[in-house]
């Protein structure tokens, strides 16, 4: 058994959306470190575009700014990574969004702003992608990583309706498409992270001592926790996941 290529992205081609920060962006980091070209893409094309301008001091990275949650959005972004690749080897469905409100005054627009992107963005990308994951899927297979969350998991205290309810959703969508794309070479699966510092986990961002203390790990994630999940599904190390979503919480999820 030769392990020195089994967490090897040398070669691979790689889309990241919502790949401007937090997540998605410690993903790009380590894709690039394990050789991938790397495009991420981002509502906010300022962001974008100087996220990836940074990110090149690591490697190959092309900043694609896209609004996902439409249909329409997605197949524009489909349409601007074909102009630099003829396949794609890995794609990360990593775009979110959350919004919190009372029961009682929980709004439609928080409903639909964060279902349409959380759950059915990765769908209608995916598909629109397929035919350049099929291409990729030749000596290797293609690989296709949700981001959900713990919060689809677990119940947290939060009123965060629309959330919890969209990464449970993304991970039975996980189940589904996998079954119908592992004979197509592609594998499917998705990684449900709990505590990692970002714009949209403030509470971990600016309140870590806080968010530590109610985690078995007794520290909130960091970058290395997050690529080295996304190389492991990304790489041939994962090619025998399918279906599956990895917890990467330090724990906390069997805490609650």
């Amino acid at each position: 058994m030769d392990t020195t290529q089994l967490f090897s992205l040398q070669g691979r081609s790689a889309l990241i959306t919502g790949g401007s920060r937090g997540i998605g962006r410690m993903i790009a980091e380590g894709f690039l470190a394990q050789g991938a070209r790397v495009y991420i893409s981002a509502r906010k094309a300022a962001a974008c575009d100087q996220t990836a301008k940074e990110l090149s001091a690591f490697g190959h990275c092309v900043s694609l700014p896209a609004d996902v949650s439409t249909v329409e959005g997605a197949h524009a972004l489909a349409a601007a990574y074909a102009k630099h690749e003829d396949t794609l080897d890995i794609l990360v469905n990593n775009a979110g969004a959350a919004w919190g409100a009372p029961y009682d005054e929980f709004p439609e627009s928080g409903w639909d702003k964060v279902v349409d992107l959380n759950l059915k963005a990765p769908f209608f990308l995916t598909q629109a992608l397929t035919p350049m994951l099929r291409k990729a899927a030749t000596d290797h297979l293609a690989k296709v990583i949700n981001i959900a969350s713990i919060d689809g998991i677990s119940v947290n205290p939060q009123e965060t309706y629309s959330y919890a309810a969209s990464k449970a959703g993304l991970i039975q969508l996980t189940r589904r498409m996998a079954l119908r794309l592992a004979p197509e070479r592609i594998a499917v699966s998705a990684i449900a992270p709990g505590a990692f510092a970002s714009d949209m986990n403030k509470d971990a961002r600016d309140h870590g001592d806080t968010v530590k203390a109610r985690i078995p790990a007794g520290r909130i994630g960091t970058p290395e926790d997050m690529a080295g999940a996304a190389i492991y599904l990304a790489s041939r190390a994962g090619d025998y996941v399918m279906g599956s979503t990895l917890i990467v919480d330090g724990g906390v999820s069997h805490a609650r």
